[in-house]
C-alpha cells in the first residue's frame, strides 16, 4: 500500500487523492503565516517498482510559478544522494513521474539540509582551534541563532560577514556554506591562512531554522519574509535579523555576503549595492574587481544574467544586502543559486547539487584572499 507523509524536519506537502499511483494528487502548504509556498519536501513508502505520477495541483499558483519551467524535482533513498527525476509543468500542475528501485524514497524542491543537519555540523566544526561558536539569540520559536567567528580577532584585521538560510527553503545556501567554512578551516590550504591572517570571518550559517522546520519557503514562524526586515528589523516578529544586525553594530562589517537561491533563473549570480545612497567609486571599484576574481576562479559564476540591477537611490534599504550596505559604507552583496540547473554547465543527472554548492562556497575564499586588502 503506497503511503506519503512529509510529518519531518523541513517537509511540506498535502495528500488530496492516493486512490491511483498513475494520477496521485498533492498541494503544497503556504508557510506558517504567510502566504508563500514553492518548496515541497515529502516521503514515499510501498512503492517500489510502480510507476508514479504524482501531480502538485497548486503549482500554478506558487510564489514563482516560473520556477517550476524547465525544472526536475530531486529523488533520494538515502537522504543524502540527490538525482534528477522527469518532471513537467503545464502552468498549472507540475507532474512528477519516477518508478522507485526501493521501498522508501524521498522528493523534493531541492535537496534537503534541515535543522539537525545543521546541528550536527555545528557541534563538529567547535573542535576547531580556528572556529568560535555561540548563540547571539533566539528565534521567534525560541531556538539559538548559531554564530560562527573564524580567524584570531586582532586589531586592523577586515571584518568578512557571511549569512544564509533567511529564506528557509533555499537549502543551498546550506551547502554552499559547509563548503566555505571547511575550507576556512582547512590548515593544510594556503589560501585560508594566508586570508586569515589578514581577516576574521563572522558566520551566521542557518538564520532561519524555524522556518525550515515547517516546511517554508520563505517566511520565519511568524509569517515574515526575514529579507525585508534589515531597516530596523522588527525585535518581535524578526528576532532573528534583529539580533544580527545588533552583532553587526557591535563588531562591524567590511564585507556582507547573504547567501540565497533563485527559483526562476539556471545561473549563479549576485545582487548588489548599486542603488543605495551611498554607492560611490570606491565601492563600484570593489565591487567590480569581486565580479571579475569570480569569474576568473570559477565557470560557475556568470554575470549575464540576473536581477535588474537598482537605479541611483533606488535600492531597497529594508533587504539585507542592501540595508548592510548603506549602515556600514561597505561592499555587500546577494548571492544567488540555481534551484534548477546551471544552465552554462548543466549535469542531466543531479542538476545543481550540493556538492556544486559547496564547490561553489569554497570558491569565495580565493576571491576574498584578492579583494581583502582593499576592502576598507
Amino acid at each position: 500500500m503506497i503511503s506519503i507523509t512529509s510529518n519531518f524536519d523541513s517537509g511540506n506537502i498535502q495528500v488530496v487523492s492516493l486512490d491511483d499511483a498513475a494520477n496521485i494528487e498533492l498541494n503544497i502548504r503556504k508557510d506558517t503565516g504567510a502566504g508563500f509556498f514553492q518548496w515541497f519536501y515529502y516521503r514515499v513508502t510501498g512503492a517500489i517498482d510502480i510507476d508514479l505520477k504524482m501531480k502538485i495541483l497548486n503549482a500554478g499558483e506558487a510564489s514563482y510559478p516560473e520556477g517550476y519551467e524547465g525544472y526536475q524535482a530531486r529523488a533520494s533513498y538515502d537522504k543524502t544522494n540527490w538525482f534528477l527525476v522527469p518532471t513537467s509543468f503545464d502552468g498549472k500542475t507540475l507532474t512528477i513521474e519516477h518508478q522507485p528501485e526501493m521501498d522508501v524514497v524521498f522528493y523534493a524542491y531541492f535537496a534537503p539540509y534541515s535543522y539537525e543537519q545543521h546541528l550536527g555540523y555545528i557541534h563538529a566544526v567547535q573542535f576547531s582551534p580556528l572556529c568560535k561558536t555561540e548563540s547571539i539569540g533566539k528565534t521567534y520559536e525560541g531556538r539559538e541563532i548559531d554564530f560562527l567567528t573564524i580567524g584570531e580577532e586582532a586589531e586592523g584585521k577586515k571584518k568578512i560577514w557571511v549569512i544564509a538560510r533567511q529564506h528557509p527553503g533555499e537549502s543551498m545556501a546550506s551547502f554552499f556554506m559547509e563548503g566555505l567554512i571547511d575550507r576556512l578551516l582547512d590548515v593544510d590550504d594556503p589560501v585560508p591562512r594566508t586570508l586569515l591572517d589578514k581577516a576574521v570571518f563572522y558566520i551566521v550559517p542557518f538564520i532561519n531554522p524555524d522556518g525550515a522546520i515547517h516546511g517554508n519557503l520563505r517566511a520565519n514562524a511568524a509569517g515574515t519574509n526575514l529579507n525585508r526586515e534589515w531597516g530596523t528589523p522588527d525585535p518581535d516578529k524578526a528576532p532573528e535579523a534583529f539580533h544580527i544586525l545588533n552583532k553587526m553594530h557591535e563588531i562591524g562589517v567590511d564585507l556582507n555576503l547573504d547567501i540565497h537561491g533563485d527559483e526562476g533563473l539556471p545561473y549563479n549570480f549576485m545582487a548588489s549595492i548599486e542603488g543605495i545612497p551611498s554607492y560611490n567609486k570606491r565601492l563600484k571599484d570593489l565591487l567590480a574587481a569581486f565580479r571579475k576574481h569570480w569569474l576568473e576562479i570559477s565557470p560557475d559564476f556568470q554575470v549575464e544574467q540576473g536581477y535588474p540591477v537598482n537605479g541611483p537611490g533606488k535600492a531597497n534599504l529594508n533587504i539585507c544586502s542592501k540595508a548592510i550596505g548603506e549602515k556600514f559604507k561597505c561592499l555587500s552583496m546577494t548571492i544567488e543559486m540555481p534551484f534548477k540547473d546551471n544552465a552554462n554547465l548543466p549535469d542531466p543527472v543531479f542538476g545543481w547539487s550540493p556538492e556544486r554548492s559547496a564547490k561553489f562556497g569554497e570558491s569565495i575564499v580565493d576571491v576574498a584572499l584578492r579583494v581583502v586588502d582593499d576592502l576598507r
